[in-house]
This record gives structure tokens, sequence and C-alpha cells, in this order.
């Protein structure tokens, strides 16, 4: 009895607010958004690759949303 008590005060103090996934998977979607751009940025003009990895990434995240459409 004590516990479900306790479970339901639980659930009510620390309750997420309402939307907040959605913030943290942008959030995501931002940081990995950044990261990408400096690799492509830090390898533009080295021996690495001489752009192909900036193009392979565009190529690839085209890719993937046609096939969601």
């Amino acid at each position: 009895m004590g516990y479900r008590m306790l479970g339901r005060l639980h659930t009510a103090v620390l309750r997420p607010a309402p939307g907040q996934g959605t913030v943290e998977y942008v959030a995501l979607i931002l940081l990995v958004a950044i990261v990408l751009t400096g690799v492509v940025a830090a390898t533009r003009k080295t021996s690495i690759g001489g752009g192909e990895i900036g193009e392979t990434i565009v190529a690839k995240l085209k890719a993937a949303l046609e096939s969601v459409q």
C-alpha cells in the first residue's frame, strides 16, 4: 500500500514537461549535423578527401530521405 502511494507521489513530482522529448531529439539531430559539418570542413582540403566525404554524406542522406517517402 505504501509503495503505491510513493509511486504516485514520485510520478506527480517528477513528471517531465510535455514536449521535452521532442526538444531532446531536435538537439540530438542538431548535434549530429554539427559533427558531420565539422568532419566535412576538416577533410575538405586535406589528403584525406577532396570533398568526396561531403558528397557521400549528401548522397546517403538523400537516398535515406527518398526511401522514407
